[in-house]
């Protein structure tokens, strides 16, 4: 069951209290900086991990002052589109909340699990490669920081082109099951606390583990990416 630790109590608690029911994830995200993407990704992630959980998801967003161009910015990151207005009362949820929060407002959460983010700088993000700006958000606890600096974002579009190259290899060789273990591995590490840094260690480790047979490796990292959305697989079929 996915676990996120609550913002008003500190404590661990259930992302859904009761398992596939419809549930209502909220991004909180006053204004269009980086930490407003930010907010909007760690409900992207919140989202798919509870359907790939089974749960059904209905994404709203709230409190954003410059809302459609918001949006623009979050779809080229590969987040979902939000629902605009208030949560209460309205969609196919039956009480079920959760609300994500950049850490400045958490005090000031309603009574629902709450979910705060770390902030993001600088303020405006470089958008030109938002798949590396996506990955470089994901390498950080959503708790931490996180610097968009050129190095972070040179070393994240270093990584996503090593890993497409890889992945499109490993999809010439016969198709393998993803890994009992690996798989647990990885559900374990999304399930605490949107561990997104765990998933990508996971990933790491995959890459060079001299045991596991290529087509295994390609399907792991097409499971992965249900939850990272990186276009893993985007270059399938490309010849280099």
């Amino acid at each position: 069951m996915l676990r996120i630790i609550d913002a008003r109590t500190g404590e661990p608690a259930p992302a859904a209290p009761t398992r596939r029911a419809p549930t209502c994830v909220e991004a909180h995200a006053p204004g269009r900086d980086a930490t407003a993407l930010r907010v909007m990704l760690v409900a992207d992630l919140l989202a798919r991990a509870l359907e790939l959980d089974g749960t059904p998801v209905w994404a709203v967003l709230t409190g954003a002052a410059e809302g459609e161009r918001l949006r623009k910015d979050a779809a080229a990151l590969g987040i979902r589109p939000f629902e605009e207005g208030d949560t209460a009362g309205h969609g196919p949820g039956t009480g079920q909340s959760v609300r994500v929060v950049g850490a400045s407002g958490a005090g000031d959460a309603r009574d629902v699990v709450t979910v705060a983010v770390g902030p993001a700088h600088p303020a405006e993000a470089d958008l030109a490669d938002p798949d590396a700006v996506r990955l470089a958000l994901l390498e950080r606890s959503r708790h931490a920081r996180v610097e968009l600096d050129a190095p972070a974002l040179d070393e994240a579009r270093d990584t996503l082109a090593r890993w497409r190259r890889a992945v499109a290899d490993w999809a010439r060789h016969p198709s393998r099951p993803v890994p009992g273990e690996v798989r647990d591995r990885l559900r374990a590490a999304w399930e605490d606390d949107l561990d997104a840094p765990g998933v990508l260690r996971v990933l790491r480790e995959v890459e060079t583990d001299p045991d596991l047979p290529d087509g295994a490796r390609f399907e792991i990292c097409a499971y992965a990416d249900r939850f990272l959305g990186l276009h893993l697989t985007r270059d399938v079929g490309t010849s280099y």
